[in-house]
C-alpha cells in the first residue's frame, strides 16, 4: 500500500486515503489533480472495493484512457478493466443502451454529432421558409442546447411564457417550432444528439425510480473530474446517483471554470458544501508545472475575483523570468513580433516547435498568426480545426456503418443513398421525403415498400432504390455476424466507397483514400486490443467514435509544431512558452462581459487558465490598433494586465513618447508594407484612463535626397539590405529593399528608420 502512496505529497496523500463520505478536492493549476483522482481509484481497489462499484466521470476519452492505463499498472489489468470510467456522455450512452426499452429507443440508436445536428436544423429552418440570417443555424442550435442542458424539453419550452417572450424579443418566435420538429425528427430517426444523452438519462431516472435505485446501489463510489465544468444536467445526475451512499468525490478548481457558454455552472463547485453538509475539503496548492513568478503572478491576478474558494497556490520550481509585456503598434505587427520571437528562441536556445503556444480570445485572431508563421516557414497546427472523424470521406463510410445499425438514421441515409452515384437524384429524394412526411413515415419505411407505394417514380428508379435497400439490409446482417474489422472492410468494399476514392487521381483525393485506410486500421486496432470476452462489434467501435472530442484526436505528426488556439481550448494543456495575444479592452475582457461582474470574473478566470499553461515563460501581448470590421481601431491594454502585481512583470525603461492621433495606414507588416516603428516595444506603465502613446516615427524629410536605388541600408529588424526601387512623394514615399536574410520587402520610409551604410 505504501508503494503507491510514496509518490504523493502530504496534501495529495490525504485526498487519496480519506475516501469515505463526500469529498471536495480543490486542485490549483498544475497541482496533480489527475494524479490524485487516479491514485484514489487505485487506493479504493486495493481496499477491496469492487471495480464495478466505482463510477469515474471525465470530460475526455483521452483522460479516461490514460487514467485507466495508469490504474492497471498499479493494481492489475483485471481490476482496471471492469471500472465504469469514461466521459459523462459515453457512460450514460452505455446506460441508455442497457435501458433502451424504458428510454423509448432501440438498442442501436444513433448518436448525432454536431454536423448531423447542424444539417438537420438547417434543413428544418429551410422547410419553414425562415430567414436564415435571423435564424442562424448555430444560434438556434445553441438555444436548443441550452434548453436541454437545463432539462427543458421541447414540450416544456413551448409552454414557458418567459422563453417564448425572449425569442419574440430576439425576433425569433419560431424557435419553439424548430425545437419541437428537431426533437420529433431525432426521435423518429431513433437518434440522440450529445445533449439528449444527458437529458434522457435524467428523464429515465425521473420516470423509472427502480432503474435509478439499481444504479444508486451499484455505484458505491462516484468520482468526478473537472467538476467546475459540469452543467445542471450533469450536476443533477451525479447528485441523484450518489444519494444512497454519499461517497461522492469531486475534483476541480473554481478558478478554472471557463465554460459558462456551454452551460457549465461554477456554482456547482462553489455550493458543494450546501449539497453535502458533512463533506471533507482537500486543497492541492503546490503547482508542479510553472515557475514561482508565473504562479505568483497568476495568484495576484485571480485574487481580484470575489466569488472563489480561497487557496494559496505555490511553486517550488525556479523563480524564473518575469512576464514580458509586448506592445505592438498593430495587430499584424503583433503577429510578426511573436513569430520572430519564436524563431529567435528556436535558433538561439534550441527549443522545439512544440514548446510554444499562441493563445487568443477568439478564433478570428488566428489568421494573422498563421500568416506570420507561414512567412517564416515555422510549422504550426491550429487546435480545433477539422478533426479526422469530421472529414468528408470518413463521414461517408461511417454513415454506411450507422445506417446498417439503424435503418431510420435519416442523416446517414441521405448522405449515402447516392454516394457513390447510383442514379438517385435530388428530384427522387424530394418525392420520397415529401411522401414520408405527409404519411408520418420514416424515409426508410418508404424505401422498404417502394414497390407498392403510389409515388410518381418510374420502374428504373424504383429498381435502383430497391437495390440500395437490399444492400443496406445485407450490411445489417454482416454487422451481426462479423467482428468490427471484417464488417468494416466488407461494407467499405461493397458500398463502392473504397473504389470511388481509389480511382480519384488528384493528390488531395489520394489523401482521402489514405484516410479511409487509416480508419480501417483504427477498426483493426480496436479488434486487436479488445479486452471483453464477447465479439468486438462495429457498433461498439462506433460508440467510441461518436463520442470523441477534439482533445482525443491529436495526430502523432502534429506533435512537434507550434500550437495556436483559443484560450478555452488550451485548458488542461501545458507548454514551455506561452504567448497571450490580443490582451486589450473590448477583446479580452470581451465587450459583452464588462457590464456584468459575474461575466467579468469568468473572463478573469480564463486569463488565469491561459497564464498558467506556461511552464517557463509567459509573454502578454497587445496592439495599439486592431482591424475591426475593416476599420483600423485604437485599442488600449486590458485591465487584466493591471491586475497582475508589477513586481512580476517585465517593463523596460520608458522611452520618449509623443501622442498618436491617427492610426497607421499600413494594414500588414508582412506584405507589402511593414510598420517598423518600435516593433518590439514593451510597456512600462499601463493606465486605462491615461492616453497611450508610442515613440515618434522617423521624419521622412530626413531621407529627402539621401536615399537612392542601389545603396546599402540597415533596418533595425531586417538587418542589411539593398534598395531596389523608390516610389511615391514625401511624406508617403516607399522603398523596396532586398534584405540579405529576409528577402524583398516594401517599407514606408516615415516609419522605417533606415540607417544608410553605403
Amino acid at each position: 500500500m505504501e508503494d503507491i502512496l510514496k509518490n504523493l505529497n502530504s496534501a495529495q496523500k490525504e485526498a487519496v486515503t480519506n475516501y469515505k463520505g463526500p469529498s471536495l478536492v480543490i486542485a490549483g493549476a498544475g497541482s496533480g489533480k489527475t494524479r490524485v483522482l487516479t491514485y484514489r481509484i487505485a487506493y479504493l481497489l486495493l481496499q477491496g472495493v469492487k471495480p464495478y462499484n466505482i463510477l469515474a466521470l471525465t470530460f475526455t476519452n483521452k483522460a479516461a484512457t490514460e487514467m485507466k492505463e495508469r490504474i492497471a499498472q498499479m493494481v492489475g489489468e483485471e481490476s482496471a478493466r471492469h471500472l465504469w470510467m469514461g466521459t459523462f456522455h459515453s457512460i450514460f450512452a452505455r446506460i441508455l443502451r442497457k435501458e433502451h426499452k424504458a428510454a423509448g429507443y432501440s438498442k442501436n440508436f444513433s448518436i448525432y454529432d454536431t454536423v448531423d445536428s447542424k444539417n438537420l436544423i438547417k434543413k428544418i429552418i429551410k422547410e419553414f421558409n425562415l430567414d436564415d440570417k435571423t435564424y442562424k443555424t448555430f444560434e438556434v442550435m445553441k438555444r436548443i442546447s441550452k434548453a436541454k442542458n437545463n432539462l427543458v424539453t421541447w414540450k416544456s419550452y413551448c409552454k414557458n411564457a418567459q422563453l417564448i417572450k425572449q425569442d419574440e424579443k430576439a425576433r425569433r418566435p419560431k424557435i419553439c417550432d424548430i425545437y419541437r420538429t428537431y426533437a420529433l425528427r431525432c426521435k423518429k430517426a431513433d437518434a440522440m444528439d450529445f445533449d439528449d444523452l444527458l437529458l434522457n438519462i435524467n428523464i429515465l431516472f425521473r420516470d423509472h425510480p427502480e432503474i435509478l435505485a439499481k444504479y444508486q446501489k451499484k455505484f458505491k463510489y462516484i468520482l468526478v473530474d473537472e467538476y467546475q465544468d459540469t452543467n445542471f444536467a450533469q450536476y443533477l445526475i451525479v447528485k441523484k446517483i450518489g444519494e444512497m451512499h454519499q461517497n461522492v468525490c469531486v475534483v476541480g478548481d473554481d478558478a478554472q471554470s471557463i465554460y459558462s457558454f456551454r452551460g457549465a455552472k461554477v456554482e456547482n463547485i462553489l455550493n458543494f458544501k450546501n449539497d453535502y453538509k458533512d463533506y471533507n475539503l482537500f486543497k492541492l496548492e503546490q503547482n508542479y508545472r510553472s515557475t514561482q513568478t508565473i504562479v505568483d503572478a497568476a495568484n495576484s491576478m485571480i485574487r481580484k475575483n470575489a466569488n472563489q474558494i480561497q487557496k494559496d497556490v505555490f511553486s517550488k520550481q525556479d523563480k524564473g523570468e518575469k512576464i514580458e509585456v509586448l506592445d505592438s503598434q498593430t495587430d499584424a505587427e503583433e503577429a510578426f513580433n511573436i513569430a520572430h520571437s519564436i524563431a529567435d528562441s528556436i535558433n538561439n536556445n534550441g527549443n522545439d516547435y512544440k514548446d510554444f503556444a499562441i493563445l487568443y480570445r477568439t478564433n478570428a485572431q488566428s489568421r494573422k498568426f498563421e500568416e506570420a508563421l507561414r512567412k517564416l516557414n515555422l510549422p504550426y497546427k491550429v487546435y480545433g480545426g477539422i478533426g479526422f472523424y469530421q472529414r468528408k470521406e470518413i463521414k461517408d463510410l461511417l454513415a454506411y456503418f450507422r445506417l446498417g445499425m439503424n435503418f431510420n438514421d435519416e442523416e446517414a441515409l441521405l448522405r449515402v443513398i447516392n454516394f457513390p452515384a447510383r442514379g438517385i437524384g435530388k428530384t427522387t429524394l424530394s418525392k420520397i421525403t415529401s411522401y414520408a412526411q405527409s404519411n408520418d413515415l420514416t424515409i426508410w419505411e418508404v424505401l422498404d415498400s417502394i414497390g407498392t407505394l403510389k409515388i410518381d417514380l418510374n420502374k428504373a428508379t424504383r429498381e435502383k432504390l430497391k437495390k440500395f435497400t437490399e444492400l443496406i439490409k445485407q450490411f445489417s446482417e454482416i454487422l451481426q455476424q462479423s467482428d468490427a474489422y471484417d464488417a468494416a472492410m466488407t461494407i467499405a468494399s461493397r458500398s463502392g466507397i473504397l473504389k470511388e476514392y481509389e480511382e480519384m487521381s488528384t493528390i488531395q483525393d489520394e489523401s482521402k483514400y489514405e484516410n479511409l485506410q487509416e480508419l480501417l486500421n483504427g477498426v483493426k486496432d480496436f479488434v486487436d486490443n479488445y479486452e471483453e470476452e464477447d465479439l468486438p462489434t462495429l457498433s461498439e467501435f462506433m460508440e467510441n467514435v461518436s463520442l470523441m472530442t477534439n482533445a482525443d484526436l491529436e495526430d502523432e505528426e502534429d506533435r512537434n509544431k507550434i500550437t495556436i488556439m483559443t484560450m478555452h481550448s488550451a485548458k488542461g494543456l501545458e507548454f514551455n512558452t506561452v504567448f497571450l495575444a490580443g490582451i486589450e479592452e473590448g477583446l479580452f475582457p470581451s465587450m459583452r462581459s464588462v457590464t456584468s461582474e459575474k461575466d467579468l470574473e469568468e473572463e478573469r478566470r480564463l486569463f488565469y487558465v491561459a497564464l498558467t499553461r506556461a511552464e517557463k515563460k509567459a509573454v502578454i501581448s497587445f496592439a495599439r490598433f486592431r482591424y475591426k470590421w475593416g476599420t483600423n481601431t485604437p485599442s488600449s491594454p486590458s485591465r487584466f494586465i493591471e491586475d497582475i502585481e508589477s513586481e512580476y512583470m517585465d517593463f523596460p525603461v520608458e522611452i520618449e513618447k509623443e501622442p498618436v492621433n491617427e492610426p497607421p495606414k499600413e494594414k500588414d507588416p508582412l506584405s507589402p508594407v511593414f510598420v517598423a516603428a518600435n516593433s518590439s516595444r514593451k510597456l512600462k506603465q499601463i493606465g486605462r484612463k491615461e492616453k497611450t502613446a508610442i515613440s515618434s516615427p522617423q521624419k521622412s524629410e530626413e531621407y529627402d535626397g539621401k536615399l537612392k536605388e542601389g545603396i546599402i541600408v540597415e533596418h533595425q529588424r531586417f538587418g542589411r539590405g539593398k534598395i531596389v526601387s523608390l516610389e511615391g512623394a514625401m511624406p508617403n514615399s516607399k522603398a523596396t529593399i532586398l534584405f540579405d536574410k529576409h528577402g524583398q520587402k516594401q517599407l514606408l520610409l516615415k516609419f522605417a528608420k533606415l540607417k544608410i551604410i553605403s
